[in-house]
């Protein structure tokens, strides 16, 4: 019985979150500090196996791909006070047919070009209500769409790839299929960061054509055709730099020719440089952003270390263990087994974001499910979209709670439903194809880097041994024991 206490614990996370406004970090370390006190009263955590903690979370810091946090916090910072999304908006505006759908049009690409830059949706939201949102209203497209657009802009950073999101969803996909091929023994390869932004590249290619079309489509509530703004000369050579650095950016690390922390490192820096030599970053601003980034960087970091926290107490009162018969008991195939995990981090979306969700609730759910499915690729990817499609989820979506927010403009619930109903049923449709056809995330595999090698069968005694033999955390001795050996 003393598993069922940590769903009880993750309900408790999730509650603590929306009623007492504290920071999730917080709330994670509250709740699993009284998950270890009720596994300690009830025998089932040993005081010493605490001990462990410590040196788990400093062998947490050896991943070097935590190095991206900070440079893309950097980088999301940097692009919110530099005219580049400006100036890209002008020139696209520009260079589109003078119609009603053309302001639409411009705002969603440059939600999928800066997106992955930004490092989360919300510095996409902030910085594309700042140059979108001012443009759309004079153009006079209606309040409803005006928001819908901005935030189905924002989330398009979840899949394009390098995006923060998809770094750490491949770094948590990495340890989750490793854990799966040991306790199975497959001959899977263990998929890694390129594999997951390869099998996003195809589905989120789809999303963006469908995104642009509807765009057209919604453009014909307009009041009026656009006005032709100026583009100054400087600005159409700011914007054509930025487009060819981010088609550089971007494509390198899709085709593998930089990895995501180089990227990170190069973009941080060229937009750096670019602030100091415009001008536009004077010591006090710039003293300002770095305080900022520091800030968010260490925010990131302890809901790390608080998740971390977390799950070891949810895997020594073996709710992992829970969690794997579960899974492993589901009635049906594949499809389904799949479609009720995403149900469940879709349940999740509603209390904690993506970041929590991949530091949280992945660990948990997608190690056993990995087990029955042996497609590590295709899991990423549905993972991906029940993500992007959680942010838009009225009324409580993360992307439209912030896009509400931070234009503050009045808006109907119905109006705007009405209005991001295309964007969602495009985007669950894609999510339904996906599930359906796992081979859209596997579009340019090469034969040798398969890693959907069937899995060989498997009773369910065989299943759950592995299972707990997977999830087991080594014996500890207790403080002192080594040194007295």
């Amino acid at each position: 019985m003393i598993a069922w206490v940590g769903l009880a614990l993750l309900l408790l996370v999730g509650l603590g979150i929306i009623f007492t406004g504290l920071p999730a970090a917080i709330v994670l370390v509250t709740v699993a500090s009284l998950g270890a006190i009720v596994g300690l009263i009830a025998g089932t955590i040993e005081f010493a196996t605490l001990g462990a903690l410590p040196s788990r979370l400093i062998n947490l810091f050896e991943n070097d791909l935590l190095q991206a946090l900070p440079l893309y916090v950097t980088m999301g910072l940097l692009l919110d006070r530099l005219p580049v999304a400006d100036a890209l908006y002008r020139a696209s505006n520009a260079l589109l047919p003078r119609k009603p759908s053309a302001p639409l049009v411009s705002g969603m690409v440059l939600g999928a070009l800066l997106g992955p830059m930004n490092g989360s949706v919300g510095a996409s939201v902030l910085g594309l209500s700042r140059v979108v949102s001012p443009r759309l209203a004079a153009e006079g497209i209606p309040a409803a769409n005006r928001q819908a657009t901005i935030a189905v802009a924002s989330t398009l950073g979840v899949l394009v790839p390098p995006s923060l999101v998809l770094i750490l969803l491949s770094d948590a996909m990495l340890s989750a299929h490793t854990m799966a091929v040991t306790a199975t023994g497959r001959n899977d390869r263990v998929v890694n960061t390129q594999d997951i932004f390869h099998a996003a590249l195809l589905p989120g290619a789809i999303f963006l054509a469908l995104c642009v079309a509807l765009c057209f489509v919604t453009g014909r509530t307009a009041d009026k055709l656009p006005a032709r703004e100026p583009l100054a000369p400087s600005q159409g050579l700011l914007a054509a730099l930025a487009l060819a650095f981010l088609v550089v950016l971007l494509g390198g690390v899709t085709i593998g020719y930089f990895y995501a922390v180089e990227a990170a490192a190069m973009g941080a820096f060229a937009l750096l440089v670019a602030g100091l030599v415009s001008g536009r970053l004077p010591p006090a601003e710039l003293g300002k952003m770095l305080g900022d980034a520091i800030a968010l960087t260490g925010a990131l970091f302890s809901l790390l270390l608080a998740a971390t926290t977390f799950t070891m107490i949810l895997r020594l009162l073996g709710t992992a263990d829970l969690v794997g018969r579960l899974v492993s008991s589901m009635p049906g195939g594949e499809i389904f087994a799949v479609a009720v995990v995403l149900g469940v981090i879709g349940l999740s979306a509603f209390v904690l974001d993506a970041f929590e969700i991949i530091f949280v609730i992945v660990p948990i759910v997608i190690p056993p499910l990995l087990i029955r499915v042996a497609d590590a690729r295709w899991v990423a990817v549905l993972v991906l979209l029940t993500l992007q499609s959680s942010f838009l989820l009225p009324p409580f979506g993360y992307a439209l709670m912030m896009v509400r927010g931070v234009l503050k403009e009045p808006v109907a619930f119905r109006a705007l439903l009405r209005a991001l109903a295309p964007f969602l049923a495009a985007q669950w449709l894609l999510l339904l194809v996906v599930l359906l056809f796992p081979q859209l995330t596997h579009s340019g595999q090469s034969v040798e880097d398969s890693s959907r090698a069937p899995p060989a069968p498997m009773s369910d005694a065989e299943f759950n041994r592995r299972l707990q033999e997977m999830i087991k955390l080594p014996e500890l001795d207790p403080p002192g024991e080594a040194e007295r050996k």
